[in-house]
């Protein structure tokens, strides 16, 4: 469901849909509900908007429900229901200020911090079900931090790219400023990739020399290879075609990316609280 509404809410974006609905939670002030295309996707981005709350609602009561969850497990799915929950006035303030671009990119950046604490409820919930096992060696620790602080680099400047791109966000009258220029922000949105892979390799390495003994590391980090091979090929084509690109390739993006960030957030996690391979 955050996946989903990382990419509804890409859709908005792209589509110049960002101020489809002008007034919240309302359409407009006439009409209560959408009466056009943008204001139908903007309006569809709320009602996702509103499922998820009620999904994250459920999760935090079944957290505080089920016995013998950690009191980890139970505040972190907590801090997901309400994450979820502030993201609506969050949107009307996005509204509200014309998507000023830096809320946008605090918007996304919120949906992606509470995804990974989705993500992280969920490992915990693996260690209930599972057991835990024995922590992984101080090396591979810290090479886990590295990739989450890698990871992090690379989508704060893969949403500054994005808002430095040619999609204006509405399709109205009113001027929504871009983020600086285009091809400066993607200079160094590549070289987070970059450092991102470098950090990824070691840590791959390191898993090969020990795939005897922790062979679900391996693995994992062969799934984020392919996540990361595809989000690189997406990425490159929307780069080269940059003038023409249609707006659903700029959302698969952003929705891989919500999925890289996802595994990798997965991964460290498992690192530093690994579940039993029984």
């Amino acid at each position: 469901m955050l996946i989903g509404i990382v990419a509804s809410g890409a859709t908005v974006r792209l589509t110049g849909s960002g101020l489809g609905c002008p007034e919240w939670p309302t359409c407009t002030t006439r009409n209560a509900l959408p009466q056009n295309y943008h204001s139908y996707i903007e309006f569809s981005n709320r009602l996702i908007s509103g499922l998820t709350v009620l999904v994250t609602l459920a999760l935090a009561v079944a957290a505080w429900l089920t016995r013998g969850l950690s009191r980890r497990g139970k505040w972190l799915a907590t801090a997901v229901c309400l994450g979820v929950i502030a993201q609506a006035p969050f949107g009307a303030i996005v509204v509200y200020f014309d998507l000023n671009p830096y809320l946008v990119i605090t918007h996304l950046l919120l949906t992606l911090l509470v995804l990974g604490l989705a993500v992280l409820v969920l490992l915990e919930a693996a260690r209930l079900v599972r057991g835990a096992a024995p922590a992984l060696p101080g090396l591979a620790r810290a090479a886990g931090v590295a990739l989450l602080a890698a990871v992090s680099v690379l989508v704060v400047s893969g949403t500054v790219a994005t808002a430095a791109g040619r999609f204006p966000g509405n399709n109205g009258s009113a001027v929504v400023p871009r983020l600086g220029s285009f091809y400066p922000a993607v200079y160094w949105h590549v070289r987070a990739v970059a450092a991102f892979g470098i950090v990824f390799l070691m840590l791959t390495g390191w898993a090969w020399l020990k795939r005897a003994q922790f062979p679900w590391l391996l693995g994992g980090c062969a799934v984020l290879l392919a996540i990361l091979v595809v989000q690189m090929g997406i990425g490159e084509a929307q780069y080269r075609t940059y003038g023409s690109v249609p707006w659903w390739v700029v959302v698969i993006h952003v929705a891989t990316a919500a999925l890289l960030f996802a595994w990798t957030v997965g991964l460290v996690g498992r690192i530093w609280r690994p579940v039993s391979a029984d």
